[in-house]
């Protein structure tokens, strides 16, 4: 809220991180219907969060520097864990995981880097690159326990074999049969073979409902 009304001074203020910018003298009725915009527009943003974690997506947004610029509920509970000085206000994850990101970012979709850990005392993570959304802004999920684990969680759970595991693991993870077939190194006929067996024994009737009952499974720890 300024005086400063001049075109330049706008861009430079919106520029900076700003979300409106109000120039004097206030118009309280526009300054209010411009309050309730913003609110609307958190209350949603906080609302697809929340739901996210309810499905057990527990996500968070860095930008090219490593600066955290969102994350969902329970994310922010499980770094907090491990990183002991972890703020989701403007927070840079440390150096190795901004290398690490860099990494990610430079690689073939088919073939990420494998997740990094973090590690406390009383937990231990690992950050999986999702992949990019926009230009500058990174996708990460995080999970718990070992690498492995949530393939080993799939298969036990759903009583599907350890490579019907693996394909399903990555279905959730929204790699394409394509995408599935190059990581595993099998052929596409052989994914669809695989996607067969699974829907049979998940009981649905196709790859979105099979990726929704493995992140709910994937969410119950």
């Amino acid at each position: 809220m300024t005086g400063l009304s001049d075109t330049e001074h706008i861009i430079e203020g919106l520029e900076a991180g700003g979300v409106d910018y109000v120039t004097k003298p206030i118009v309280p009725g526009e300054l209010l219907a411009r309050i309730r915009v913003h609110l609307a527009n958190a209350r949603m943003a906080q609302s697809a969060r929340t739901a996210l974690d309810a499905f057990g997506r527990f996500l968070l947004a860095v930008d090219g520097t490593g600066t955290v610029l969102w994350c969902t509920p329970q994310a922010a509970k499980l770094l907090g864990s491990a990183l002991s000085d972890f703020d989701t206000d403007h927070y840079v994850v440390p150096p190795r995981v901004r290398e690490w990101l860099d990494q990610c970012a430079a690689a073939p979709a088919a073939s990420p880097p494998p997740p990094i850990e973090l590690k406390s005392a009383t937990t231990k993570l690992q950050l999986v690159y999702v992949g990019q959304v926009g230009s500058e802004e990174r996708l990460l999920r995080i999970m718990e326990g070992d690498p492995g684990s949530d393939q080993t969680l799939l298969k036990s759970r759903l009583m599907v074999t350890e490579r019907e595991a693996e394909v399903l693991l990555w279905i959730a993870r929204g790699k394409s049969n394509r995408d599935i077939a190059e990581i595993l190194s099998l052929s596409p006929r052989t994914v669809n073979k695989h996607l067969e067996q699974i829907f049979t024994k998940l009981g649905v009737e196709n790859r979105t409902s099979a990726a929704a009952l493995a992140v709910r499974t994937l969410g119950i720890r």
